[in-house]
């Protein structure tokens, strides 16, 4: 029992309430506090006990109704040496796995919320830029913290920090707390390198960080497999699996995405690579219409990578009946023979869930498919095993007859 005096204000869970915490899951739901100190804020730091007062672990206590995100199962400081010490193991990982130092790839997840120990925190490394954004009050008010250890981790060689944090804080009713560069470094380069390619990366005003690395492996694979090929890119974005698909050989690819600066993106990236935006269009539509309305047999090989369609369980069968219309107007107008990548990245969809939903329009259409890979998240995206939540991206490759 761990009987040393609580370092932070305590929350303290009911009784039978602390199984999933003993089992190291990092999430302290509402209803499983009895009470808590007076006046804790979102993103207060907090000591967990049980029933009998015993210490399970420190978090930021959080609105909403996961109440306590822990950031170790101790009693422990949430200091300057934490931050070092947390982060330092997450550049050992990604160092280890060759993405540090490397000729072809120089933009790679440096921390992955939970599956890194911090949840809540996201750090992507673009070139010698870091963006950080904190998907938590607590982590929002650490910024300056994380920014400072960064500089300080052994053979991280960056220049900037940019912090794309306003819409926690906002969610604490800071609304005045604007996206901007903790520090600024000299560094001019307006693009970055991911398996020989290059994309321009707008962290500024682009999604989430500004690229999705998480599909890294599955854009190499799209190369590997797309010689020769015409292609269909949906949900495009920037034009990262456009990109891969032509520098693989594609004889054409057409990239939609119902954003006209998300295709204006993707045409700077071909143009960035010696390719034509010409010869393989842009197109700004909704890619649901797209599918829809598109020929018979245009394509052999469509690419469906769409944003969450479930991002709770509460839109769980909503997104499911979305993957599932998108995914029979792909199979139906695919090209005999032909190669269907498709993606989900809802949290609230695992991902049995996924593959019957694609089995489901596959019976629909009255066609013939076969899984030829399965896919997920590459290496700098690591799931915390008492955390399984974090394996988000699910992905197959069906042949279609």
């Amino acid at each position: 029992m761990n009987t040393s005096s609580p370092l932070y204000p305590i929350i303290k869970l009911r009784k039978g309430k602390d199984e999933a915490v003993r089992r190291y899951h990092p999430w302290i739901f509402s209803g499983a506090i009895e009470n808590a100190a007076p006046n804790l804020q979102a993103g207060d730091i907090v000591s967990v006990v049980d029933f009998k007062n015993e210490i399970l672990g420190t978090g930021f206590a959080e609105a909403g109704n996961i109440a306590v995100k822990l950031l170790s199962f101790d009693n422990i400081k949430i200091d300057a040496a934490f931050w070092q010490e947390r982060l330092n193991k997450a550049f050992e990982l990604r160092k280890m796995m060759g993405l540090t130092d490397n000729k072809e790839t120089n933009c790679y997840r440096l921390v992955h919320s939970e599956g890194d120990n911090l949840p809540g925190l996201i750090i992507d490394i673009y070139a010698k830029t870091a963006v950080v954004q904190a998907q938590t009050e607590g982590m929002a008010l650490s910024v300056n913290a994380i920014s400072d250890a960064l500089f300080r981790i052994p053979g991280l060689k960056i220049e900037s920090v940019y912090n794309k944090s306003s819409e926690a804080m906002q969610r604490m009713g800071k609304d005045a707390v604007e996206d901007g560069y903790l520090v600024k470094g000299e560094d001019d380069e307006n693009f970055v390198l991911e398996n020989g390619s290059k994309f321009i990366v707008d962290w500024e005003e682009g999604q989430k960080t500004g690229f999705f690395l998480d599909q890294r492996f599955n854009r190499d694979l799209v190369r590997k497999l797309a010689e020769g090929k015409n292609v269909l890119n949906t949900f495009c974005y920037t034009g990262g699996f456009s990109v891969t698909a032509l520098q693989g050989g594609a004889k054409k690819v057409v990239s939609v995405d119902c954003s006209k600066k998300a295709i204006i993106a993707s045409e700077q990236n071909l143009i960035l690579n010696g390719f034509s935006a010409e010869d393989n269009p842009c197109v700004a539509e909704d890619a649901k219409l797209y599918l829809q309305n598109m020929k018979q047999g245009e394509f052999d090989l469509i690419i469906l990578d769409p944003p969450a369609f479930a991002k709770n369980h509460r839109s769980l069968h909503k997104g499911l009946q979305g993957y599932k219309f998108i995914n029979r107007e792909a199979i139906t107008k695919i090209k005999e023979g032909g190669l269907l990548f498709t993606f989900s990245c809802s949290q609230a969809v695992d991902k049995a869930q996924f593959q019957s939903i694609v089995m489901a329009a596959a019976i629909e259409t009255g066609r013939k498919a076969q899984i030829i890979y399965q896919l997920d998240q590459p290496e700098d995206h690591p799931v915390n095993i008492y955390h399984p939540e974090g394996a988000y991206l699910k992905g197959l490759v069906l042949r279609i007859n």
